[in-house]
């Protein structure tokens, strides 16, 4: 048996450039948006904001960010059924609002990237384009 596992976690360069596409995208559709990518620990990699964003965004994007990289899953797949249960039974570090997705690469889960600031469904959107710009699995259902 061994005394360690080995979990894959998404480097720093690419959580960087997951922040800076988020800032990239939402300002092209007219968003002032940040971003936040963590790892599967749900430890910080990266954070970024856009110049003029509303603040109570950083912490909504930590907890999407969170919440894909623990749940594997968007963050608006949580049922609404377990939405209160989770938040209150973490301290609220999941959170059921759309615009958190998983970062997979090769099929391998590599963290987490909450994107806030927009409207909810326009974060998902955003984090979709950034799957995309990335080259990361797509997951499909984020808003």
């Amino acid at each position: 048996m061994a005394d360690y596992t080995t979990i894959p976690a998404v480097t720093y360069t690419t959580a960087a450039e997951a922040v800076r596409h988020t800032i990239e995208i939402g300002a092209e559709r007219g968003l002032k948006l940040c971003a936040t990518v963590v790892d599967p620990a749900l430890g910080l990699v990266a954070y970024g904001r856009a110049d003029g964003m509303t603040p109570h965004s950083v912490e909504t994007s930590r907890r999407k960010a969170q919440t894909a990289a623990s749940t594997r899953k968007p963050s608006a797949a949580v049922p609404a059924e377990l939405a209160t249960a989770m938040e209150n039974g973490t301290g609220g570090l999941l959170t059921r609002i759309p615009g958190g997705v998983p970062l997979m690469f090769d099929g391998v889960v590599v963290g987490g990237l909450g994107v806030a600031g927009g409207p909810p469904a326009e974060d998902a959107k955003v984090a979709d384009a950034v799957l995309e710009a990335l080259g990361a699995a797509p997951v499909g259902g984020a808003a």
